[in-house]
């Protein structure tokens, strides 16, 4: 408890700065929809890519080394953003150290999760999962619901740019004090020990992995339902918050920012962990395979209730925070399918830890490029069409599900079994040893909406 808060409270911070709080700053520093979906997407693909380069830092043999410096980098780069912002050419460089945050923070994830894996045994793993997700949540709240309230506060006396310069200022001596503090309280030590691993030795057992993956029976049928599966979601996801900013002249709800931070802060992030939980415990009572028709219904409640919105218009808070209540619920109730259909229809086999970061990893990339093509088809249709255009997008994963396998073959549970008793024997057979180097990368790829789901 003296550390795997803050490890997992400074994962979220990181995560939601890039993914979150950076929409709502652009869009009220005057950037258009197309041009914030286009490069956030771009930002996103850094946790969609991270199992690309997750095993060679093993070559580290030092977790605590790197999760303490990609955080120090991380407070670094916020000190600098405020820096940037003051700046003639503030966009371009925004988005330079938002790269640089979003890379570092893909790579601290993978770190970090194999720091929790390592430094817990199983027992232990499973007791503290609930505080690893609550407080990867607690940096959701943070950000959207604290931070941004805090922003929106000060724009008005300060100006927006000079506002989220204080902001930015603010975060990063934060995530300073919690990298200081990570520094004194993680298990472990801060500086890189002898390793037998070699680089190429890596690279031939990632080879392996993938190659394995891709001959799955069924693979690439599984793979299209992965990215369809998050095609719709990824479009609202981007698009829906910059709707209820934006002005009502332009087609949207006009909330200020402070007022978006009390629903999506409050409203929605309570709402989406109470989906989670309950998807959860109904997919355990009714199977994956019956429940996955619901969940793929509940999916579409977000684009079914921002249509709603764009039609009604409504200018009672109350009424809108209902509606991002309902949205943020059926969000985190259907999004427990995707994360359940990889773990036991795609993942299973000899590599299953390292399968399931690759499947994160596909689910993650639809979902980034989902979001990179929003923008511009928000734009060119308005509001009320994309929303509507949004719900057509969930019809083909729907259509799918009868030709898709929603359980593991025979073979791939079988190897999965013989996996997890050479594990828990500590008698990895030959290329076994990639599932340490998989493992790291697994937990977190996901896109982080993951833990909650967990």
């Amino acid at each position: 408890m003296r550390w795997v808060p803050s490890l997992y409270f400074v994962q979220g911070m990181q995560f939601f700065v890039v993914m979150a709080l950076a929409s709502f700053m652009l869009k009220n520093m005057g950037v258009g929809n197309e041009q914030i979906a286009r490069w956030t997407s771009l930002l996103g693909s850094a946790w969609a890519l991270k199992p690309l380069w997750s095993p060679f830092l093993e070559l580290v043999n030092s977790k605590k080394l790197i999760v303490v410096t990609m955080q120090a980098v991380g407070a670094v780069a916020l000190l600098l953003m405020a820096l940037v912002l003051q700046t003639p050419w503030w966009f371009a460089g925004a988005l330079c150290v938002l790269f640089l945050i979003a890379y570092g923070s893909a790579t601290h994830d993978v770190a970090c999760d194999g720091l929790y894996m390592g430094a817990l045994d199983h027992q232990r793993q499973a007791r503290y999962a609930g505080w690893q997700g609550a407080f990867f949540n607690g940096g959701r709240f943070f950000m959207v619901g604290v931070v941004l309230k805090i922003a929106g506060l000060l724009e008005t006396p300060l100006g927006v740019f000079n506002a989220w310069t204080v902001v930015f200022i603010g975060l990063g001596v934060l995530l300073a004090g919690l990298a200081s503090y990570n520094a004194y309280s993680l298990p472990g030590q801060l500086r890189a020990g002898h390793t037998d691993l070699r680089a190429a030795a890596i690279w031939s057992t990632t080879k392996d992995i993938v190659l394995d993956f891709f001959r799955k029976p069924g693979i690439w049928l599984a793979v299209l339902f992965i990215v369809l599966f998050r095609f719709a979601e990824g479009q609202v996801q981007a698009i829906g918050p910059l709707f209820l900013i934006e002005p009502r002249d332009k087609g949207g709800l006009g909330l200020s920012t402070s007022e978006v931070a009390d629903i999506y802060g409050w409203v929605g992030t309570v709402a989406f962990l109470a989906g989670s939980v309950l998807g959860g415990y109904f997919t355990a009572w009714l199977t994956l395979r019956r429940a996955m028709p619901v969940l793929i219904l509940a999916m579409a409640v977000p684009n079914a209730t921002f249509y709603y919105l764009s039609l009604a218009r409504p200018q009672d808070m109350w009424h809108i925070g209902g509606a991002v209540l309902v949205e943020m619920f059926g969000y985190g109730f259907g999004f427990v399918g995707m994360i359940l259909y990889i773990m036991q229809a795609v993942a299973p086999g000899r590599f299953q830890t390292a399968h399931y970061a690759l499947g994160s990893g596909v689910m993650h990339l639809g979902y980034v490029l989902s979001r990179s093509i929003s923008g511009d088809i928000q734009v060119r249709i308005g509001y009320e069409h994309f929303f509507l255009w949004t719900l057509f997008c969930g019809l083909p994963v729907l259509l799918m599900l009868p030709f898709v396998r929603t359980s593991a073959s025979e073979e791939q549970r079988r190897q999965a079994a013989q996996a997890s008793a050479a594990d828990e024997a500590g008698l990895a057979p030959a290329g076994q040893e990639a599932e340490g180097l998989g493992a790291a990368a697994s937990a977190s790829t996901a896109g982080q909406p993951a833990k909650g789901a967990a």
